[in-house]
């Protein structure tokens, strides 16, 4: 957690992946992030990974360092009460359509400067998620070795919507502080995928060569990389960027004379090219799996290391957070008073500024934790007021934790 938002409030009524990160970011850099949801949660309060309680793990990490207010957004008043939020703070983030009572033409008839970031499937406003946007862009069908497509478990899409949605906010802020202008910003799942293909050489690649680019298992396209069997049994990846690691790399497995024929052979230098290194890794792959074949995974490791080469064993992900260097004693983490009571180490923000104090992780809000208080603060209702919405079943307030 740092402070360089404080001061920015936002509105969030969203749910599941790509909308919250959103909302988190912006949180983790101090922005007072209220999320509205209908009372008792939304479609993705009970979203697993979840504890024996039912509890959300899943949530309660999306969701950190927000404010929370439960509304009964089925009925008029409580829509109208989040219009009001909306219109009285001034910048919104939502993956609710673009249609309806959140229409940003509807909320700007009350805010003419108001800032909207929508996150969506399609452009045209049709749904999607994640995992259908990446089959739409292709990916599945590069990888893994085939012919079967192969999901990716990361929902990549999702979190480079929300982090690009953080940074469009921001961006309409900064047009606003100049232009005095509100506007809406529309995101789609789709537009954020084809765009990273596009940026990423994808669109122009296929156009170019009019054909779809190999499957290549674990093998790196264009560069010296893959997975090989240590001899104790270890499965590491290995993968070579700069010259300066592929001499490393050669030397530390003593394959001088293996690669030099190779390269006389077939009058080739790998010495600085990386694309030669993968045209000819048939010739190149037999030599480093039997020479990585007879060495220990800690002794190549030692190697590698004082090289500069970049390598790393596969290991589960609960191998990874027993690693002390990623999760206890990296400074991103710390302790949190998490709603569904269990103890475990909360992620703050990514990034490290050493010219600002890092503040801990803060957990989760419990839905409606903060109801009467973002109520009576952003539209000045009073407690009688409050109460008799409370007493109708409009607004929600949190129970006591367990």
């Amino acid at each position: 957690m740092y402070d360089l938002l404080a001061g920015l409030s936002v509105i969030e009524a969203s749910s599941f992946v790509a909308s919250p990160t959103a909302g988190l970011y912006c949180a983790q850099m101090g922005a007072e992030v209220i999320r509205v949801d209908q009372i008792g949660g939304g479609p993705d309060f009970r979203r697993w990974p979840v504890t024996a309680a039912n509890d959300s793990l899943y949530w309660e990490n999306l969701n950190r360092a927000k404010k929370s207010v439960a509304l009964d957004l089925g009925r008029p008043e409580g829509r109208e009460l989040l219009q009001e939020l909306v219109r009285a703070t001034g910048q919104f983030v939502t993956n609710f359509p673009v249609g309806g009572f959140l229409s940003h033409d509807t909320l700007a008839e009350g805010r003419a400067d108001l800032i909207t970031v929508r996150v969506m499937g399609w452009a045209d406003g049709s749904p999607a998620l994640d995992y259908t946007v990446n089959n739409s862009v292709g990916y599945p069908m590069l990888t893994g070795a085939g012919p079967d497509p192969v999901n990716h478990v990361l929902p990549a899409w999702d979190l480079l919507t929300g982090a690009y949605a953080a940074f469009a906010l921001l961006a309409a802020i900064q047009r606003r502080n100049v232009s005095g202008e509100g506007c809406e910003v529309r995101l789609p799942l789709s537009d954020v995928a084809i765009g990273t293909v596009a940026n990423l050489g994808g669109v122009a690649e296929v156009l170019y060569s009019g054909a779809n680019r190999p499957r290549l298992g674990n093998a790196v396209y264009g560069l010296f990389g893959r997975d090989f069997v240590t001899r104790d049994g270890r499965r590491t990846m290995i993968v070579v960027v700069t010259p300066r690691q592929w001499t490393n790399l050669v030397a530390a497995l003593g394959l001088g004379d293996a690669i030099a024929a190779i390269e006389s052979d077939r009058g080739v230098s790998f010495a600085a090219d990386d694309g030669l290194r993968f045209d000819h890794r048939d010739a190149l792959y037999p030599l480093f799996e039997r020479a990585i074949a007879a060495r220990d995974h800690d002794d190549l490791a030692a190697a590698f290391d004082a090289g500069g080469i970049v390598h790393s064993p596969y290991r589960t992900m609960y191998d990874a957070v027993q690693d002390p260097a990623l999760v206890a004693d990296n400074p991103i983490f710390g302790a949190a008073d998490n709603p569904s009571g269990f103890a475990y180490p909360a992620a703050g923000a990514f990034s490290t500024i050493p010219q600002a104090k890092r503040h801990s992780p803060r957990a989760a809000p419990l839905n409606g934790q903060h109801s009467e208080e973002v109520l009576a603060d952003r539209l000045s209702l009073s407690s009688g007021e409050i109460a008799r919405l409370i007493d109708a079943g409009i607004v929600g307030v949190a129970s006591c934790k367990k």
